[in-house]
């Protein structure tokens, strides 16, 4: 089997799961309770906190741990347009993950908050193939930015076309109006220099199973200052912003698995060459394929194709028949369908949407793999074409 769904999520990393190990067994005290084996699962939390500090580029203070990253989005989007509501405004963009959108339209239909969409600059396909960019107009983010704005939430990097945002940009545009920025890193932070001071935002949201933690935990970054609303009532921890026992296990394996992301971030340009091959080689073995994001503000291991005269799903289906595991777009949006409102809003029509796959690589993923994909993607496209030509469909 070849994985290419690292996006989804990545496989738990062995030194991750070690770490976890004692706090899964006889370090198994509640970081609450005032005893020996309680204030040992505490230190533990604590220590994790100073290590993800550190590489998130801010004070132990400003981390909340949470659930995952859509806990992390929805805390940080209603936890700060509800504490400080001025003018019930919210910028974003049409092609934020779920968790964002799903965040803001709660806010509009409950508190009567207005969701404005920023520009994007790049939308449709381009005849000279390198596709849609996805990238945020930055003049029309700079218009739109006014005193009464509440909030701003753009993603570092697509979670489905793999464009990475100017957010140090834009941000500093929104420091200056006054306004809070947020940003989701989930895609970004395994790949990418992210943290609040040097990207410049005020809350930033990370995922540990995109980084080789397991599935359930995450962090908001939180600049000091900035007023927050907690979701979540009871137990107070979290310096009251997200009550709720702490999981210490995963928190210990988060702190293991953001250090080992910041040691291998520079192994990033490697895969790179790797997703060009990859890129390339589908272009040239399906002609007709399209690439959708920006080729040059790309994450280093994405690379989303649309495939013309094909189903995405049936792709997907052919792909792992032959040993590919890979995927159609977001993994919270697997089942759906409907087209992807990712590509919808980059201008790619709905029918042609539907074609996508997106291929998200791994620090071991090699060019042998790539080169295989290539061949099997190319055989896998001629089938489905091949049984809709003599159905007579095309």
């Amino acid at each position: 089997m070849i994985y290419l769904d690292n996006a989804a999520t990545t496989p738990a990393r062995r030194e991750v799961l070690e770490a976890m190990w004692p706090y899964l067994t006889g370090e198994f005290g509640n970081p609450s309770s005032h005893h020996e084996l309680g204030e040992r699962a505490a230190r533990a939390v604590t220590l994790a906190r100073e290590v993800i500090a550190e590489q998130l580029g801010c004070r132990p203070s400003e981390l909340i741990f949470t659930s995952g990253g859509t806990e992390a989005d929805n805390l940080a989007i209603k936890g700060i347009a509800l504490a400080a509501p001025r003018g019930r405004r919210i910028l974003t963009t049409a092609t934020e993950h779920e968790a964002v959108l799903a965040s803001c339209d709660y806010l509009r239909r409950f508190h009567d908050f207005e969701i404005v969409e920023v520009p994007l600059d790049g939308a449709g396909l381009g005849s000279d193939r390198r596709g849609s960019a996805g990238l945020v107009d930055v003049d029309a983010f700079s218009r739109l930015l006014s005193p009464d704005t509440t909030l701003v939430s753009i993603a570092h990097a697509n979670n489905e076309i793999g464009t990475v945002q100017p957010i140090a940009e834009l941000a500093a545009l929104a420091r200056a109006a006054g306004v809070p920025f947020h940003s989701d890193a989930v895609q970004s932070a395994g790949w990418l220099d992210v943290g609040l001071r040097r990207l410049g935002v005020d809350a930033l949201s990370v995922a540990g199973h995109k980084l080789g933690a397991p599935k359930g935990i995450g962090v908001l970054a939180l600049r000091a200052g900035v007023p927050l609303e907690p979701l979540l009532h009871g137990g107070g921890q979290e310096r009251g912003r997200r009550s709720g026992t702490e999981n210490v296990a995963a928190i210990v394996g988060l702190a293991t698995a953001v250090r080992l992301a910041a040691e291998t971030r520079n192994q990033a340009a490697a895969v790179e060459e790797v997703r060009d091959a990859l890129i390339d080689g589908v272009l040239a073995a399906v002609p007709t394929a399209r690439l959708t994001g920006s080729r040059r503000h790309r994450l280093a291991n994405s690379a989303s194709f649309v495939f013309p005269g094909t189903s995405g799903e049936a792709v997907l289906l052919e792909l792992e028949a032959r040993g590919i595991v890979c995927s159609s777009g977001s993994a919270c949006a697997a089942g759906s369908d409907e087209p992807s409102h990712v590509l919808v809003a980059i201008g790619i029509a709905p029918e042609l949407a539907q074609t996508a796959v997106r291929f998200t690589l791994g620090h071991e993923t090699t060019r042998a793999e790539v080169d295989e994909t290539v061949l099997r993607v190319r055989d896998a496209v001629a089938a489905l074409r091949g049984h809709r030509v003599h159905g007579g469909l095309l």
